[in-house]
């Protein structure tokens, strides 16, 4: 790891926007994000995979009505998402360090109104399909957190795991998915909000097309 790195990841305990298990806020925080994080009731939008946090913020600029988390089990990576949305003036937007198995202990059922995966690792490998963030054990999650009639969005660069997520999606039961493998030249592009990420922006540079998908799951 590199000096930088090893900075954000000490420094994470200073950010009032950033939750992980050495804060003793992670272990209060299931069922409280409305009154602990945000001071509002707003609707909590979830990002899983954020990285450094592109989706989460971009989200919360365009939607200050809404509460946004950004969720990544590098700290490193989070860190950069927590500056930026404090460099900004964002209170609208948290940051969670946490591995997605870990959800149903930080969230209460029905906590969530929106649910985004973007850009994950696709686990390319079949031995490593249990790891995809669109396996069924993920999906009983996100469906247990979030409340019903919840949309689900997908963005991807990948085929395979774009494929592999309809297939599991329609074998869970998932309603009025439409998706798309190339956004940028498609209707649902609204649906996505036109938000690029650093990655994307290469990827579409390089010519790969971006795969899209909504969904409700609950």
């Amino acid at each position: 790891m590199s000096r930088k790195k090893q900075e954000r990841m000490v420094s994470n305990i200073d950010r009032g926007n950033l939750i992980e298990a050495q804060k003793p806020i992670y272990n209060s925080i299931k069922g409280n994000w409305h009154k602990e994080m945000f001071e509002n009731e707003n609707p909590i939008v979830i990002e899983m995979g954020c990285g450094r946090g592109e989706y989460t913020v971009g989200m919360a600029k365009l939607f200050p009505e809404k509460n946004f988390i950004g969720i990544d089990l590098k700290g490193d990576r989070i860190a950069v998402g927590s500056d930026q949305a404090t460099a900004l003036g964002l209170n609208n937007v948290a940051f969670l360090r946490a591995n997605a198995l870990f959800l149903p202990d930080l969230f209460a059922e029905n906590e969530a109104a929106e649910l985004w995966i973007t850009f994950p690792d696709p686990r390319a490998r079949l031995r490593d399909a249990r790891r995809r963030l669109t396996y069924t054990r993920f999906l009983e999650i996100y469906k247990t957190i979030l409340k019903p009639g919840s949309y689900l969005y997908l963005k991807t660069d990948n085929d395979l795991f774009f494929d592999y997520s309809i297939d599991s999606l329609n074998q869970f039961g998932a309603t009025e998915l439409q998706n798309t493998d190339d956004l940028y030249n498609s209707t649902l592009i609204a649906e996505s909000l036109n938000i690029k990420t650093r990655f994307e922006e290469i990827f579409t540079h390089k010519g790969f097309k971006i795969k899209f998908l909504r969904c409700k799951i609950k």
